[in-house]
């Protein structure tokens, strides 16, 4: 059977939305309010330098009929009678000006024009880019933040490059809108009602001829859009799939390289890359038909006019001038009609962002804190669940009845097959999720009680894959966290001993660390999360498999840091391997979601159940389990396994 490439799949947030949706347009508004000195200042000065965009073919008009052809004889003025445009202007100019001094004073204003409406656009266009990256900052500030206090069960239904995109390329997308999109559907409006009005002032006959091609325009421009919106979205889901693709071949280059899988992964990534190569290869033809055909048009237009209009100057019913600034108007007048197909995709894109975008931002937190949270001053560090039920999915249940005792200061070990519910301990404890029904306290307060802070700044956690962020050893001894002191930073490190593998490093305390500590042993990482969860020095303590990924002589390094770790705290150690944990205060087997066995090891082993047998499968090679289990002063496997069978020793 074939196999259907994945990368290639239409993703949810690569479909387009409404054109326009005024609910998400107010919204969006609403980030401008801050800044509504800034956006009228722009507003006003896009009226600006459309009005002014309307002067310079007002000048050339006036210099050739009141300055130009009054001089070139009676054949070449005409009896036209002046436009009432061009009589006001000359109602309002000096009548001493000679001929010279006119045709001056109209070059001067039309410079003048120019270099204003050159001025003004830069300041427009400034004002407007500061104003979109002010809204930029503000938006991925605020879904950054979202992102922060959204429950960890939506980071598991929805994966982190969709929502980096929302960060990044839907944010970006809002920013094309307020800077190109409505402020120059706005300024082109301002535009065309003007060169219209003034079309109308000059001459109503030859206005109407140069709108006669508009028809023609807009359905080209509308066909053009029909088939570029569906192309551009194929666009962006084809760059997706080359993403997607190259982030997963280097992700998993050791793989890839150790299975012999290059040919297949560049065959992956030419696949996706001919899509994407096949896809803009329809967007140039697209492109390649409309814009010579809007020039086509235009020029059809133009040719209108000068056969109207050049008839009309022979017969004396329109100066020479007026056909000229007809001209000028009409090459500007077609242009923002053409445009109007990009500002339609850049609307629609934006109103799509927006809608994803406030989909995150709207999604409700799920775990917070309580009105009136419980904030004790001292967490004694007494953990009940109390018949818990849990299922991350709807009818398929993780834990039922779940039931148990975790006094201040002991050590709870936690033990069981994989999917047994081990790990849905510590997420229900740190209220990663909610309980179903029942109950789990801390000193005898439900958690959905506490003040959620308080609460997780109570507990330290070791887990097996431990994240280092990009930045100094130090920075990822403190989190942020400034009332720990490099004093406490050293004296935490030594006593986990990572402070070898602290001064092993260039800089020590002060050493980078790449992203997820790359150029770490497994064993550094793991010592050097110790000495984080020391360093803040928790009331309880949650080990997730801490030991379960280093060699036995950093196991062994990792054991006495435990042992300083666990002292005179409340502490649950999620284990497979059982060499770390026999030394517990007391052992909880899981199974299927349920408490089976509690106990001691001892007690456990005597009792031939489900932890015996893990015990003596875990230790089926006896030449390994004695230097096991003697690495932490443990009673060997087989010494384990007769206390286990009382009945075997008998005769």
């Amino acid at each position: 059977m074939a196999e259907q490439d994945p990368h290639l799949d239409l993703q949810p947030e690569e479909a387009l939305g409404k054109v326009y949706d005024g609910r998400l347009m107010r919204r969006l508004l609403a980030y401008v309010r801050p800044y509504r000195w800034t956006a009228a200042g722009a507003v006003t000065l896009i009226v600006g330098t459309s009005l002014l965009q309307l002067v310079p073919p007002l000048a050339v008009a006036a210099a050739l009929d009141l300055y130009i052809a009054p001089h070139l004889g009676e054949t070449a003025q005409g009896t036209a009678e002046l436009p009432p445009v061009v009589q006001s202007l000359a109602a309002a100019l000096p009548k001493d000006l000679g001929p010279a001094e006119g045709i001056a004073a109209m070059a001067g204003i039309h410079l003048v024009a120019t270099l204003l409406t050159f001025v003004l656009l830069c300041f427009q266009g400034y004002l407007m880019q500061m104003l979109g990256q002010r809204i930029m900052f503000d938006l991925r500030q605020e879904l950054f933040d979202k992102t922060q206090r959204l429950p960890v069960a939506y980071f598991d239904r929805n994966p982190i490059g969709r929502l980096v995109t929302r960060v990044t390329t839907d944010v970006a997308s809002l920013n094309e809108l307020f800077t190109a999109g409505l402020v120059h559907i706005f300024g082109d409006l301002v535009l065309l009602v003007g060169i219209v009005g003034v079309l109308l002032w000059l001459d109503w006959r030859l206005a109407l001829i140069s709108f006669s091609v508009l028809p023609l325009l807009m359905g080209l421009t509308f066909w053009f859009k029909r088939r570029a919106r569906q192309r551009y979205r194929d666009v962006r889901v084809k760059v997706a799939a080359m993403g997607s693709v190259i982030q997963e071949q280097i992700s998993g280059m050791s793989v890839l390289q150790l299975f012999n899988r290059e040919g297949r992964a560049a065959e992956d990534f030419r696949r996706v890359n001919d899509a994407h190569r096949r896809i803009q290869i329809q967007v140039i033809f697209y492109y390649a038909l409309y814009y010579p055909a809007v020039e086509m048009i235009n020029a059809t237009g133009i040719a209108l006019l000068l056969w109207f209009g050049g008839g009309a100057v022979l017969r004396g019913a329109l100066t020479l001038g007026a056909l000229i600034a007809f001209i000028q108007y009409a090459q500007r007048f077609y242009l923002p009609i053409a445009d109007l197909s990009e500002k339609y995709n850049v609307l629609q894109g934006a109103m799509a962002s927006s809608e994803r975008i406030f989909q995150v931002l709207d999604k409700p937190l799920g775990i917070t804190s309580p009105e009136d949270p419980h904030r004790p001053a001292e967490v004694r560090g007494a953990v009940e669940f109390d018949r818990v039920d849990f299922a991350y999915l709807p009818d398929e249940p993780v834990l039922e009845e779940v039931s148990f005792r975790v006094k201040p200061g002991e050590t709870l070990a936690v033990v069981g097959h994989t999917g047994a519910g081990k790990s849905t301990l510590a997420n229900l404890l740190l209220r990663f999720y909610d309980v179903d029904s029942g109950a789990v306290t801390l000193d005898g307060v439900d958690l959905r009680r506490w003040h959620l802070p308080t609460l997780r700044r109570s507990f330290g956690m070791v887990l097996q894959d431990v994240f280092l962020f990009s930045g100094t050893v130090a920075g990822n001894l403190r989190l942020g966290e400034t009332g720990i002191s490099d004093e406490a930073l050293t004296q935490a490190a030594r006593e986990v001993h990572a402070l070898e593998v602290v001064e092993s490093l260039p800089g020590g305390f002060d050493a980078p660390v790449k992203e997820r500590g790359a150029g770490l042993s497994v064993g550094q990482k793991q010592l050097l999360a110790f000495a984080r969860a020391l360093a803040f020095d928790p009331r309880i303590l949650i080990l997730d498999e801490a030991t379960a990924s280093v060699d036995t002589e950093t196991e062994a390094l990792i054991q006495q840091a435990l042992e300083r770790l666990l002292e005179g705290r409340t502490s649950i150690v999620i284990a497979h391997r059982l060499s770390t944990i026999q030394q517990a205060d007391r052992i909880l087997v899981m199974h299927k979601g349920q408490v089976r066995e509690q106990g001691t090891h001892q007690e456990l082993l005597s009792r031939d159940g489900i932890y015996s047998k893990l015990y003596r499968l875990q230790y089926l090679d006896q030449d390994a389990a004695p230097q096991a289990a003697g690495t932490f002063g443990l009673p060997t496997p087989s010494d384990a396994s007769a206390e286990a069978r009382p009945s075997e020793a008998e005769p």
